[in-house]
């Protein structure tokens, strides 16, 4: 059975079938046809086009086709079909007809057989090329150029493309890759190529209208960003100029013809998203040729009321947690202000794990566990949680338990939080950790940790195991000057170790050399005076003494610069030190129980502790360098 079917199949593959000339619209139909009727493939078969001919006619929609004829463009006008007036006509027709010589494929001898390439083209067939697969080859011969375009001809006829006509940029294509084949005498294509070989003219599409609410669209979450499921968008945030509402007007396309012929007519556009909304003083409405733009006069957050879109700046809501509000995020500048009625201590104003962000915020409750808020100015009314974040640059908590950064922080009772800040008042510390440049504590218990690069004061004292520290570095960017001063101090240590052994070694050079330096001068001076020509040894010595001077001069030059600005930086690591100088640790108070005094020096970096006597009136500590240059801490008078 496999050795019969292999038999049927070489015969069918090898049959050949007698030249056929065919006149038709639609060469790929007969060419299966033909196929089909001698049970042969299609792809065993070739042609030869004996002629072309070019028809059109004007079509009005009363008339009925049939009754229209079709009138011939002879070849030497089809040129005049180029003119868009009448190409863009929809009542305008055009056809080709194609006489052709069908016959059975002589593979032995076709030039193109290693030349895989196909006409393709885009979504509207307004463009076309001609898709060459990489590893095609075609070697040249003398009528290479008209074989080549009869190529792409027969490829362009075979896919209904008409032919003559949208493709005068042929005639240069063909003549650009037959000079390449004469000179290299073959064409190998070593990658895909695509070349345009016919253009018409491509539709503009219709626009439907549409209405794009942009406060809406938020960031999408990028891979490898985790999506807040908390977030509910309760807020629309806008700053001023931006585009809020975006209404697109609805605009029909325009017509175009393809590279077959066929007039494309553009879809009549749907109108279903007019506005039914008006805007107040609070939103401008710049209406252009083919949008309107509703556009922020302001900072704030979007809201509508009925049907009037408006933006406003305040709102007050009963408390935010995740099933109502979820987090709301405006943004630091947005001037948006938000006010948390909620003040049942049994309750959270902040509900768990929500995410606040405004310009303002006034919480007349509680901050609930894994809360954050972030704003410019917070106030706080109830108390926060001790796994709680509050930042603001001015911040005021009534009960604090969690974590404050800010740069102005004040706290009515701080029970075992965390402040951060630049000035930082608590009326009373019941343990905790106060981070800041300046520190004033009203009433002091126990376990109080209070760390400032400036000042701590204390109006009353009435615990022990607390700690004073006094630290000139406690801010991260002066921290991280000093590291870089102390790196760049090293670094330029190094260098001018180097630069002074190369000065050293020069100097000594120049001086074992000078008595014969001047004896070449001197020669050279004699020889130059009578005529004689200079040993070229003599003028090499003389140029490598100068080129020695050169460059002692240089690196010593060098090197001062490298003085100078080490100079410079061992300075600014003594101001680093100075600051500590100015510090002080105040006590209003008399010192009870146990507590330490702690200021740490930059230079060298150690630090120096100190426990005030219980009972003593001491009030002002300072670090102060006694007779022996050394530092210690010492109450002075303030």
């Amino acid at each position: 059975m496999g050795l019969f079917g292999s038999s049927k199949e070489e015969s069918t593959i090898s049959k050949k079938i007698r030249p056929t000339v065919i006149r038709t619209e639609n060469v790929a139909k007969e060419l299966v046809e033909l196929a089909t009727k001698n049970n042969i493939n299609t792809s065993s078969l070739d042609f030869t086009i004996l002629e072309v001919q070019t028809y059109k006619r004007t079509c009005k929609a009363e008339q009925a086709k049939e009754e229209v004829e079709w009138e011939e463009i002879y070849k030497d006008e089809i040129y005049k079909l180029d003119d868009v007036t009448s190409i863009l006509n929809p009542e305008f027709q055009i056809k080709q007809v194609y006489e052709i010589e069908i016959f059975s494929k002589d593979s032995d001898n076709d030039m193109f057989r290693d030349f895989h390439a196909a006409v393709g083209a885009n979504a509207t067939k307004c463009k076309v090329f001609l898709s060459i697969k990489e590893g095609s080859k075609v070697n040249s011969s003398p009528e290479f150029e008209e074989d080549f375009l009869n190529y792409i001809n027969k490829s362009k006829v075979r896919a209904g493309i008409l032919i003559n006509i949208f493709d005068e940029m042929l005639d240069e294509v063909v003549s650009k890759i037959s000079a390449l084949a004469k000179v290299d005498e073959s064409l190998n294509y070593e990658k895909n190529e695509n070349i345009l070989i016919s253009e018409a003219y491509e539709p503009m599409q219709t626009i439907d209208d549409d209405l794009i609410l942009h406060f809406e669209h938020k960031k999408e979450a990028g891979e490898n960003d985790r999506v807040d499921h908390s977030s509910r968008g309760f807020i629309k945030s806008v700053l001023k100029d931006d585009i809020l509402i975006e209404y697109i007007k609805a605009k029909k396309g325009k017509a175009g013809r393809n590279c077959r012929g066929e007039f494309m007519e553009p879809r009549e556009p749907e109108i279903t998203q007019e506005p039914t909304f008006t805007v107040d003083e609070t939103i401008k409405m710049v209406d252009k040729p083919d949008n309107i733009q509703y556009i922020a006069k302001e900072n704030g957050y979007i809201s509508l009321d009925g049907t009037v879109y408006t933006i406003k700046s305040e709102m007050d809501v009963e408390s935010i947690d995740f099933k109502t509000t979820g987090s709301i995020t405006s943004g630091l500048d947005s001037d948006v202000t938000l006010s948390v009625k909620e003040n049942d201590a049994q309750k959270d104003a902040i509900g768990n794990g929500m995410s606040v962000e405004v310009s303002e915020i006034d919480i007349n409750g509680n901050v609930g566990p894994n809360a954050k808020v972030h704003a410019r100015r917070a106030t706080v009314q109830g108390q926060t949680h001790g796994s709680s974040e509050i930042r603001a640059d001015d911040l005021t908590i009534n009960v604090h338990k969690g974590l404050a950064i800010g740069d102005k922080i004040k706290i009515t009772r701080l029970e075992h939080g965390t402040a951060i800040g630049k000035e930082i008042e608590v009326e009373q510390a019941m343990g905790g950790d106060i981070r800041a440049k300046d520190i004033k504590i009203g009433l002091c218990t126990s376990h109080v940790e209070a760390t400032a690069s400036r000042l701590i004061e204390i109006s009353k004292l009435q615990g022990s195991e607390n700690i004073f520290t006094i630290d000139p570095l406690l801010q991260k960017e002066k921290r991280s000057g000093l590291n870089e001063n102390q790196v760049e101090i090293s670094e330029l240590q190094i260098s001018i170790r180097d630069i002074t052994k190369e000065v050293d070694k020069y100097k000594k050079l120049i001086k074992d050399n000078t008595v014969a330096y001047n004896d070449v001068k001197k020669k050279l001076i004699h020889y130059k005076k009578n005529g004689i020509k200079m040993p070229a040894a003599f003028i090499n010595k003389y140029k490598q003494f100068q080129k020695m001077q050169e460059h002692l001069e240089s690196i010593k030059e060098e090197k001062n610069v490298k003085d100078s600005k080490l100079s410079l930086l061992s300075t600014q690591t003594a101001t680093f030190q100075d600051n500590i100088l100015d510090a002080r640790i105040i006590n209003r108070d008399r010192w009870v129980g146990h507590n330490e005094l702690v200021f740490k020096l930059v230079d060298p970096p150690i630090e120096l502790r100190f426990n005030p006597l219980e009972g003593s009136d001491s009030e002002v500590f300072a670090l102060v360098e006694n007779s022996d240059g050394q530092y210690e801490i010492r109450a002075i008078i303030e």
